[in-house]
């Protein structure tokens, strides 16, 4: 599911990046692999471990952001009888990583990659990553292979998924196919990124799904001062991400069926947290009638929109109470659904930047081929869901902080000043500390009201009173 996007232009030493270097000391981020880590990986990338089968005759593509390297799923869709075929190639870290070596004790430290406005912390060493194991074009590598078959509706009709060789054959990004599809002029393997994606966006309302179009955020810094601008999703990126969403889906159901497995869960938000997003959509004002669903309203919004794109960003919150929960001899864990796909899903797709990925890869193999996970899956399995909750809490750590830094730079010349705001949140055990929302900027930051009772939900004035980049913090008091 999606998270908080954000990139920035600019001098290197513009204060916004000084302040985004402290922030990884403070965090105590990793600052490059160590020596044994990146021999082992130039090691792997000159002698992976390859699968017999050879699936060099499709002609997969690729669908990324022009600037990325380390491309972890390459597509292939076709027609057949009765529906669609999906050909979905997902990079083999396990053929480079050695179980109990210097890479595989890396990830686990790491876990994901963590993402800065201003760059990335990979997971794996860039000559794997962004080399040996990614999915270029023109480069034949080992892949997870997957086959989901779908009828004319887009629902599934049968999963395969195996080891194989494969070669992409182009790289394309998510303008140049919007382009292509909108004129006209894409061939079919391209063209039905559409037909499949818009079947499986009905599928999704049709059980209660959402997925949100999170724009991604632009710092953009100019002669001194900052900007934040939003890039809105286009179609082809919601079309792409359903075809990640589908094999996660059967990946899903390939673990349950074979009793053994790990899965990515969400409950149901709580009402709270929805209640303080209506709060929100008052800020932003965004209409957001009682008697219309939360579903109903995010497939209401146009990310082109400012207020619409900083609504869509707050809407990442119900998905924090996401978590992992590992399985075996059939007992399926409470909740086993993931509320936002409303269905049981897992993470599969991504596993040069994601830890777990790996392994559910390899249950999902071995679930195919009637064989038993490896030792070193089922050795590692009751241990990860832990381990992605803590690699899930720093990442979140660093796009808290993020944020706040990149406020406080968009703020900080900006102090005395008065803005309109609406109380969103107001703290239990003491109502004169809370949370508003900005009209404009599209802002979230405490305010002080100097031991007056905050009243939660209504417009008030609020004058900023501090606006610090290094100590990465906004502060309002009332007006």
């Amino acid at each position: 599911m999606p998270r908080r996007h954000m990139h920035m232009t600019g001098a290197a030493e513009a204060p916004l990046r000084a302040a985004l270097r402290e922030l990884r000391t403070t965090l105590d981020v990793p600052d490059g692999f160590p020596a044994e880590v990146l021999a082992e990986a130039e090691s792997a990338a000159r002698a992976p471990r390859l699968p017999d089968h050879d699936a060099t005759d499709i002609p997969f593509f690729t669908i990324d952001p022009p600037a990325s390297a380390d491309l972890d799923q390459a597509m292939h869709l076709a027609r057949r009888d009765g529906g669609f075929r999906v050909h979905y190639a997902i990079a083999d870290v396990a053929a480079f990583v050695t179980p109990g070596g210097a890479i595989d004790a890396e990830a686990h430290r790491r876990v994901q990659t963590l993402y800065f406005p201003d760059g990335k912390v990979p997971l794996h060493p860039a000559p794997l990553s962004e080399g040996a194991a990614s999915l270029l074009p023109g480069q034949t590598v080992p892949a997870l292979l997957w086959r989901i078959d779908l009828d004319t509706e887009g629902r599934t009709v049968t999963t395969e998924v195996r080891r194989a060789l494969v070669r992409s054959r182009a790289r394309l990004d998510y303008e140049g196919v919007q382009r292509q599809i909108d004129a006209g002029t894409a061939e079919e393997p391209t063209a039905l990124l559409k037909d499949i994606g818009l079947l499986r966006e009905a599928l999704e309302r049709e059980r209660g799904g959402i997925s949100l179009n999170v724009p991604e955020q632009e710092v953009i810094e100019q002669d001194g001062a900052y900007f934040l601008e939003y890039r809105a999703p286009l179609p082809a990126d919601a079309w792409n991400a359903q075809i990640s969403l589908l094999t996660g889906m059967a990946a899903a159901d390939l673990m349950t069926a074979s009793g053994t497995g790990i899965l990515r869960t969400l409950p149901n938000a709580p009402v709270g947290a929805v209640a303080r997003l209506r709060r929100c959509a008052k800020a932003l004002g965004i209409d957001w009638p009682h008697h219309v669903s939360y579903a109903e309203v995010v497939r209401s919004l146009d990310p082109h929109n400012g207020r619409h794109a900083a609504f869509l960003q707050e809407c990442t919150t119900l998905l924090r109470g996401a978590g992992y929960a590992a399985f075996s001899r059939g007992e399926l864990p409470s909740p086993a659904v993931h509320a936002a796909v409303a269905d049981e899903y897992t993470h599969c797709t991504a596993p040069l930047r994601r830890l777990v990925d790996r392994y559910a890869g390899e249950l999902c193999v071995a679930a195919v081929a009637g064989k038993p996970p490896p030792e070193w899956v089922t050795a590692a399995l009751d241990k990860l869901p832990q381990e992605m909750a803590e690699g899930s809490r720093r990442a979140n750590t660093v796009e808290r902080e993020c944020v706040d830094i990149v406020e406080a730079v968009l703020l900080r010349e900006r102090v005395g000043e008065i803005f309109d705001a609406f109380v969103v949140e107001v703290k239990e055990r003491d109502p004169a500390v809370g949370t508003v929302q900005l009209e404009d900027p599209a802002v979230v930051a405490r305010i002080d009201g100097g031991g007056e009772g905050l009243p939660l939900g209504e417009r008030v004035r609020a004058r900023l009173t501090q606006a610090d980049p290094g100590a990465a913090k906004v502060l309002f008091a009332l007006a």
